[in-house]
């Protein structure tokens, strides 16, 4: 490949990216908006503040599941006033880049220490089938926590499949496909501040 061939290669490769990035703000700016921004921070407000009299002093052990919970926990452990907490991180995959659950789970990322005798709080950005919780809860009650609840930004009670018990809940949902604060679409929209449909 010649110099003129490779330049030429480069350009196209870079319109083609940014025309990707350009498609997909469209998409943003024009997806309905479900939950604002400001009702996001004070549902977290008050999930913290009934998560913190619940467990007293502490600690408490936040599991976040990767990636779509990332943004929540940050807010959510930042919304403490005392209670102490330690973060941990697990990924599960479901969806791969499709709209709908495959049904296939599979741990992708396990957390970094033992969590016997503690106390412990999966946080999740969204429960819809029930299918990946369920896998989860199952696999973390092995490992002998003190306690284990589930908190979830989201909730489609609408597509479960598999019964599964959530102690704390911000929102739910109808059955419809949302991006935004952490929840992607093939990677894309998760720095959304609010959380809005994708039609």
């Amino acid at each position: 490949m010649n110099t003129r061939e490779r330049t030429s290669l480069q350009t196209e490769f870079s319109l083609t990216k940014c025309l990707q990035v350009n498609i997909a703000a469209m998409i943003a700016r024009d997806a309905r908006i479900l939950i604002s921004a400001e009702q996001i921070q004070e549902r977290v407000k008050e999930l913290a503040a009934e998560i913190e009299s619940d467990y007293g002093a502490g600690p408490l052990y936040l599991i976040s599941i990767l990636k779509g919970s990332f943004i929540f926990v940050a807010d959510l452990a930042r919304a403490f006033r005392q209670l102490p907490v330690r973060i941990e991180f697990m990924a599960i995959s479901s969806y791969g880049n499709e709209k709908t659950s495959s049904g296939q789970v599979k741990l992708t990322r396990d957390l970094d220490v033992p969590i016997e005798g503690h106390h412990v709080l999966i946080v999740e950005d969204i429960i819809d089938s029930g299918v990946t919780l369920s896998y989860l809860k199952r696999l973390l009650e092995h490992r002998k926590p003190k306690s284990l609840a589930v908190a979830t930004l989201l909730d489609k009670p609408e597509k479960r499949i598999q019964a599964v018990e959530v102690k704390y809940t911000g929102f739910r949902i109808p059955d419809e496909f949302v991006v935004g604060y952490g929840l992607d679409f093939a990677e894309d929209y998760r720095n959304l501040s609010d959380i809005r449909v994708l039609s």
